[in-house]
């Protein structure tokens, strides 16, 4: 969807314009610009997305880690099954990021995370293989293989140890098909390609650290 701003830039009569020129603005047109500009930086006014999006996400302190949790939808692909039953190892990147506000400088960086997956058919087998680090986990079709890819559980991302309790973090969170770990014949035609566009963009919200049971 794509927001008009035609409807913002109405002209002014002749006095309103002199006025303008001489010196003294207009308030009700220049409060009727910065509306239009806010509402061109609101989500709702930018293009629909490519039908992958997060259900849920959250950062959760377990004994002495903070893990991070998930689960991604993902509209039906058939490009993307084509491939992986074509023989490729389709390649996804989830990448978590962890930033303390400062209102001095830059924002800093805690952590950085990222966690690659492949997702692959073997003929012979008739099995989808789902590859996590080196970790594999085989399943008997695509949708449970894909499933149990956008599923996020018990990331252990940082110690508990690394922040200060009470204290506001913002978290960012994206999972994406990796193209640039792609052959290149299929990055060329991933290029352009919404079908093969896949990524949630980039998930942020705040929390505030808890303090560790000492007991």
């Amino acid at each position: 969807m794509t927001a008009s701003t035609s409807h913002c830039w109405k002209k002014l009569s002749e006095p309103s314009r002199h006025r303008a020129v001489s010196g003294r603005p207009y308030p009700a047109l220049f409060a009727l610009i910065l509306l239009c500009l806010t509402l061109l930086q609101m989500p709702g006014a930018q293009a629909a997305g490519n039908g992958m999006e997060f259900r849920y996400h959250e950062v959760v302190p377990v004994d002495l880690l903070y893990i991070v949790n998930a689960s991604v939808e993902l509209q039906p692909s058939p490009r993307l099954q084509e491939m992986v039953e074509s023989g490729l190892s389709v390649p996804f990147q989830a990448e978590f990021v962890l930033t303390r506000p400062r209102w001095y400088w830059l924002d800093e960086t805690i952590v950085a995370r990222t966690m690659n997956f492949r997702l692959a058919y073997h003929a012979l087998t008739r099995q989808y293989r789902l590859s996590i680090g080196s970790i594999h986990r085989s399943f008997a079709s695509f949708d449970e293989a894909l499933r149990a890819m956008l599923t996020l559980r018990n990331w252990m991302v940082l110690d508990r140890s690394r922040l200060s309790d009470g204290e506001p973090y913002e978290a960012a969170l994206r999972m994406r098909l990796d193209i640039g770990q792609l052959p290149k014949p299929f990055q060329v035609a991933a290029l352009g390609n919404r079908e093969l566009d896949l990524t949630t963009g980039w998930a942020r919200w705040n929390f505030v650290a808890s303090a560790m049971d000492t007991r």
